[in-house]
């Protein structure tokens, strides 16, 4: 079977867990415009509602090289399922079923955050297999900066899980969705 009929079989398969993520994530937002005062909000929350919601956009659009890969394993098609629950999971941890035990966003956040943080650094480990599997001339275009880009992601999910630093997790969310942004505008404004 050509490598094109693969790949948009796959895609399908991944485009339905993306979409749970993408549904878990517009679903918490609403419900937040919807009853505005019934949980106390948390702006780090928020930013990493944003970021997530972002990055879910952004794994779809880069996804798409995927075509490219000459041949495909049972072991490539599954590697890419777990990425995408993995994905999933990170949409689940910021919003569950009920946060009722909590004050509000930021109490649930806080004390969830060793999960959230663990599950982020897995995506970025990830990402790095996901850049790789597309070969050397997909990475090649990063640069010296992808290399750099994913030890500092690691650390500093290892810090976030350590620390319940309110200053860090604002820095650590406002830095990132900026970095974010600018990464995906610098390197996947179109697909070539």
């Amino acid at each position: 079977m050509p490598s094109p009929d693969i790949f948009q079989h796959v895609r399908i398969i991944m485009g339905m867990v993306i979409g749970l993520s993408v549904t878990r994530l517009l679903n918490g937002l609403v419900r937040i415009i919807q009853h505005p005062g019934q949980t106390p909000l948390y702006p780090v929350h928020i930013g990493w509602v944003l970021t997530l919601l972002l990055m879910l956009v952004h794994f779809w659009w880069w996804e798409f090289w995927l075509i490219a890969l000459p041949s495909w394993t049972f072991q490539t098609y599954l590697f890419l399922i777990v990425y995408t629950i993995v994905l999933f999971f990170l949409s689940a941890f910021l919003f569950p079923d009920t946060i009722s035990d909590y004050a509000g966003y930021e109490d649930f956040f806080l004390a969830r955050r060793r999960w959230f943080f663990a599950f982020f650094a897995l995506t970025v480990l990830f990402d790095l297999v996901d850049t790789l599997i597309k070969g050397p001339a997909h990475y090649a275009m990063f640069s010296a900066e992808y290399w750099f880009r994913v030890p500092v992601y690691l650390i500093l999910c290892g810090i976030a899980i350590a620390t319940p630093s309110r200053r860090f997790h604002i820095a650590f969310v406002t830095v990132g969705l900026l970095y974010e942004i600018i990464w995906i505008l610098r390197h996947f404004e179109t697909l070539s």
